[in-house]
């Protein structure tokens, strides 16, 4: 089978699965869907993803979108290394910490959001600050669970589904809105422990085509 991933290089959702990707160990086509110009909205796209968001994995002419179904997905049909733990518990903990970053902080600072912001009046600095009071509400409720779960990555002793979510939050958090995460000493440690695993390397944006 082969796949085809839709992404924009410095988008965090495209980030995760690109990093699900790499921990699978997968080979995959990569399509630049460029965000800041607009290519979201052209028709070539549209029909690839009508939502017009990144990322889409097109699986062998059917197309996934949304970037934790991709992830799950990928986990079904890969299940080795696995991104869920095997018990319940562990699973629903894992998946908590994935909704806070994908459900809670992100959907309220991606661009679309920001645009819309800026659309109705909102200054540079009001939109900064709205992204950053999200990005900390949510950092702060992770922080605890990081801390009691965590082992090196941020559930356990290996990578899971919370990585791929977190790391490119973080990376976010501090290449583009400069936020100081010394309020969240575990969740820090957890995200540059991870960062630094090939799999998290090879999915950073700086190595992405644009």
């Amino acid at each position: 089978m082969s796949l085809t991933l839709y992404s924009h290089w410095r988008a965090t959702a495209p980030y995760r699965v690109r990093i699900g990707l790499a921990l699978k160990g997968l080979d995959y086509g990569h399509v630049s869907v460029n965000l800041a110009e607009g290519v979201q909205h052209k028709a070539a796209y549209r029909e690839i993803n009508p939502q017009k968001l990144t990322p889409a994995l097109d699986i062998g002419g059917d197309i996934l979108t949304q970037s934790l179904a991709i992830l799950e997905w990928l986990d079904d049909t890969h299940p080795e290394p696995p991104l869920l733990p095997a018990d319940p518990l562990g699973r629903a903990r894992v998946r908590a910490m994935a909704g806070i970053v994908a459900c809670d902080i992100h959907p309220l600072n991606n661009l679309r959001v920001d645009r819309a912001l800026e659309t109705i009046g909102v200054s540079d600095a009001d939109r900064r600050k709205w992204a950053v009071r999200w990005i900390a509400d949510g950092f702060a409720a992770l922080e605890p669970m990081v801390a009691r779960d965590g082992a090196g990555f941020a559930f356990g002793a290996a990578p899971t589904l919370a990585d791929c979510v977190l790391v490119p939050q973080v990376w976010a958090a501090e290449q583009r809105y400069k936020l100081d995460l010394a309020p969240y000493p575990a969740l820090r440690a957890a995200a540059a422990h991870a960062a630094a695993h090939p799999a998290f390397v090879a999915a950073h944006p700086d190595l992405q085509p644009k």
